[in-house]
């Protein structure tokens, strides 16, 4: 694939990427985060944190940082999507990429490799990302029919352009888990231009609210995709194959859970 941007574009087509930080009580790891976003090697870009007035270390942390760091705010939120919202208002890069608080890049170069993907009619360039205390490498399926169903990209691991999520709205505030899901179904029922790199863009810690596995964690965010899938249904054909998935996929769930907790107490 033919790259459109690199960092020695002598015809001024570089875009400015903006990477947004949202935080609450992030003190044990967002030092990491911070430093794998400034020591990035794309040129321009610009880094907001904003944190939803955390009681821990974390605004003392990034203090260390705010002559490196173009936006910091500190505040009470009305959650994850709030906040990635309130970064949004503050971006002015062409792209943004999501790098929450207890994630952080592979390495140095890592937002420039995923750039030489990026074509100058990309909304979306999905990127591998590594997940858990393992780091096992997983890869977007990108907008696949099963899209319909479970998400398919990682936010961590995407290049949004900016205009395109403003087009969209930004992210629903009523989702407090699965608003990523919900903006990137979205997309895809917008027809989206996503493009797939295969390169790991970041590394994505198993400690945020969408990797819990107790019953209660994991029916919570159930509920959620479900009304996500209610709120994006624009037909009844979509609301009756939806109606059918959620009374297969929750029975199968649960069965699972309770077949692997019983056997983990044997």
């Amino acid at each position: 694939m033919k790259a459109s941007f690199n960092n020695n574009d002598v015809n001024g087509k570089v875009p400015l990427v903006t990477v947004v930080t949202v935080a609450l009580n992030a003190g044990q790891y967002i030092e990491q985060t911070i430093q794998s976003v400034l020591n990035q090697t794309w040129r321009p870009l610009e880094f907001i944190v904003v944190d939803g007035a955390s009681t821990d270390a974390t605004p003392e942390i990034v203090g260390r940082y705010t002559d490196r760091i173009d936006h910091f705010i500190s505040e009470k939120d009305e959650g994850i999507a709030d906040a990635m919202n309130k970064g949004l208002a503050l971006a002015t890069g062409e792209y943004i990429v999501f790098l929450h608080a207890d994630d952080y890049f592979e390495n140095d170069h890592s937002l420039e490799q995923a750039m030489g993907y990026c074509e100058e009619t990309t909304d979306i360039l999905a990127c591998d990302i590594r997940f858990g205390k393992h780091f096992k490498r997983y890869r977007p399926r990108g907008f696949t029919w099963w899209f319909n169903f479970k998400t398919g990209v990682f936010h961590q691991g995407t290049v949004c352009r900016r205009a395109f999520i403003e087009r969209l709205g930004g992210f629903d505030k009523r989702f407090r888990i699965v608003m990523d899901y919900d903006f990137f179904l979205r997309a895809r029922l917008a027809r989206a231009r996503l493009v797939k790199a295969p390169v790991i863009l970041s590394v994505m810690r198993d400690t945020g609210i969408s990797t819990r596995s107790d019953w209660r964690s994991l029916k919570s965010r159930f509920d959620e995709e479900k009304e996500v899938h209610e709120k994006n249904s624009c037909s009844r054909t979509r609301r009756l194959m939806y109606a059918l998935y959620w009374v297969l996929y929750l029975t199968y769930r649960r069965a699972m859970y309770v077949i692997k907790n019983r056997t983990m107490k044997i």
